[in-house]
C-alpha cells in the first residue's frame, strides 16, 4: 500500500519563510517535498515530474496578480491533469478562490495557513490522487479481465482474507470460504485455483443446495449408460470433469446428511463410484468449499457431520461484507461500471459524481458485491448517453436514515432540502467529534475553511 513516503508535494510560493515552515511540516509527516519560487521554475518542475499534490500561491511574481495565478493554475492542470492543485491566497479573496475551484483547483487554503488544515487538505488530495491512479490501472486491465480479477480492495479485513487465500493457493490444503451471500466467494475460489499449481487444469463449481437427492451421485460421481432411465450415454460427473483440477462446492451447508456421507467417502478415499459402474475410479481433485452458514453451529446441532467439517476445513478464509469495507466501494463501483457494455458514444468510461459516490458509501449493501454490480449495470443503462452518473440515477441515491434516526418526509424546494441535509450532517459530525472542527471537516470531506464557511452560513456558533 502506498504511503506518504511515496508521494511528492510541490510547494510553489515566493515567500521563503512559508516554504521553509510548511515544507518541514509536510516532511515531518513523511512527504517528499520539492519547492519553486516563481512561475517559470514551477512550470519547469511540473514538466519534469508528475506530482501528486501541488500547493500554488496565486500571487506569484513577476506580476503578482490573481489573474496571473489563475493562468498558472490552468497551465499546471493542462500539463498534469492528474495532479491535485491546492491554491493558496490571502484572506478575503473568496471570489478568487471560487474562480480557482471552477478552473480545476482541488481545494484552497488561506494564509496564514493553520497547520492542521494544511495537512488535512493535503492528505485528502493525496488520497484522491492515489484512488484515481488505482482506477486508471483498473480501466487499463478491463479488456482482458476475467471474473476473478474483480478481487479488488485495500480494506484491512479484505486484504487479510486475500493474503490467507494467496498463502493457501499453492498448497494442497482444502479451503473453506465463509461469507454472506454476494461477497464474492466463487470469485475468491477461482482466484485460489488460478494461483495454484492446478491453474491450467479444469475448475468446476457446483451448488450443493441445488442438487436433488435422487441425482446427487450421478451429478457428482457420474454414471454409465443405461444405469437408469434417461442415462443414454456415459457421464463423468463433476469429480471426473475436474480430475487434475479444482472442484468448488458452493453452499455446502445446504447438503443433506445422507449426501454428506457419500461426499465424505469420496474425499477420504480419492475414489468415486459412477452409478452403474462395476469398479471405482480414482480422481485427483482439490476441494474448495463455501457457505454463508455457521458450519460449526450446524455441526454442534447434528445437522452437519463433524468428520466432513474437519475434512473441508484445511484453511478457513472469511470474506467481509461490503458494509465492512466501505473504502473499497468506489473502486469496485467503477470496476463494475466499466465492465458494462453501455459506454458513452465516444467510448469513454462513465464516471461517478461526488453525490453518487456519497450515496454508494451510505448504502448498507445487503446484497454485497452482487447488489453493487447490478446497481452499476442498471445505472449505466438508465443514464442514456450522459457520461457522469448522479445520485438521482441510483436506486440507492436517496438519503438513508442512520442508526437511531427517525425517517421523516422531506418538504420544501430542492435547495431547501439540500440545506436542511447539510445542517443535519454538519451537526452530526460536530457532535460525533466533540466539537473538533478539523476532524468534523475531514469526516464530511470538506476543508476546515469550507466547514467554517458553511457553519457561518447556517448560523452555527
Amino acid at each position: 500500500m502506498t504511503t506518504t513516503k511515496d508521494v511528492t508535494v510541490l510547494l510553489i510560493d515566493d515567500d521563503a519563510a512559508f516554504r521553509a515552515v510548511y515544507a518541514g511540516l509536510l516532511r515531518g509527516q513523511g512527504y517528499s517535498v520539492d519547492q519553486a519560487d516563481d512561475r517559470a521554475s514551477a512550470t519547469a518542475a511540473v514538466a519534469k515530474r508528475a506530482y501528486a499534490v501541488v500547493l500554488l500561491d496565486l500571487m506569484l511574481p513577476p506580476d503578482g496578480t490573481s489573474q496571473g495565478g489563475i493562468a498558472q493554475l490552468k497551465a499546471l492542470r493542462s500539463q498534469r491533469p492528474e495532479t491535485k492543485v491546492i491554491v493558496v491566497s490571502g484572506a478575503g479573496d473568496t471570489h478568487v478562490m471560487l474562480q480557482a475551484i471552477k478552473d480545476g483547483a482541488y481545494d484552497f487554503i488561506t494564509k496564514p495557513a493553520d497547520p492542521d488544515v494544511l495537512l488535512t487538505v493535503v492528505q485528502r488530495a493525496q488520497q484522491r490522487f492515489l484512488l484515481e491512479q488505482q482506477l486508471a490501472a483498473l480501466r487499463q486491465s478491463l479488456v482482458e479481465a476475467r471474473p476473478s480479477d474483480a478481487i479488488i480492495g485495500e480494506s484491512p479485513k479484505f486484504q487479510a482474507a486475500l493474503e490467507l487465500a494467496r498463502r493457501a493457493a499453492p498448497t494442497t490444503l482444502p479451503v473453506l470460504i465463509l461469507g454472506e451471500n454476494g461477497t464474492g466467494k466463487e470469485m475468491l475460489a477461482r482466484f485460489i485455483h488460478q494461483k495454484s499449481t492446478r491453474g491450467a487444469a479444469p475448475f468446476l463449481a457446483v451448488n450443493c443446495g441445488a442438487i436433488p437427492e435422487s441425482l446427487f451421485e450421478s451429478t457428482l460421481f457420474g454414471h454409465k449408460r443405461g444405469s437408469f432411465t434417461g442415462a443414454v450415454k456415459d457421464h463423468a460427473g463433476v469429480f471426473g470433469q475436474a480430475d487434475g483440477g479444482t472442484l468448488f462446492l458452493d453452499e455446502i451447508g445446504d447438503l443433506p446428511l445422507p449426501m454428506q456421507v457419500k461426499l465424505l467417502r469420496a474425499l477420504e478415499s480419492g475414489e468415486i463410484f459412477p452409478v452403474g459402474a462395476d469398479r471405482p475410479r480414482t480422481v485427483d481433485v482439490r476441494i474448495l468449499a463455501a457457505t454463508n452458514q455457521d458450519l460449526a453451529g450446524l455441526q454442534r446441532a447434528g445437522q452437519f457431520r463433524e468428520d466432513l467439517y474437519w475434512r473441508i476445513k484445511g484453511a478457513e478464509v472469511v470474506l467481509p461484507p461490503l458494509r465492512e469495507r466501505t473504502s473499497d466501494i468506489e473502486l469496485l463501483a467503477v470496476f463494475f461500471l466499466n465492465q458494462s457494455t453501455a459506454l458513452t458514444v465516444n467510448g469513454r468510461p462513465r464516471t461517478l459524481s461526488p453525490s453518487a459516490t456519497e450515496a454508494l458509501l451510505r448504502h448498507p449493501w445487503p446484497g454485497n458485491l452482487r447488489e453493487l454490480r447490478h446497481e452499476m449495470q442498471r445505472a449505466s443503462v438508465l443514464v442514456g448517453e450522459r457520461q457522469v452518473i448522479e445520485a438521482s440515477d441510483l436506486s440507492c441515491g436517496h438519503t438513508l436514515p442512520l442508526a437511531g434516526e427517525t425517517k421523516h418526509v422531506q418538504t420544501g424546494t430542492l435547495s431547501e432540502q439540500i440545506e436542511a441535509l447539510e445542517r443535519r450532517e454538519i451537526e452530526r459530525a460536530l457532535t460525533t467529534h466533540h466539537g473538533n472542527r478539523t476532524h468534523a471537516a475531514e469526516a464530511l470531506g470538506l476543508s476546515r475553511q469550507g466547514l467554517l464557511k458553511k457553519m457561518e452560513r447556517y448560523g452555527f456558533s
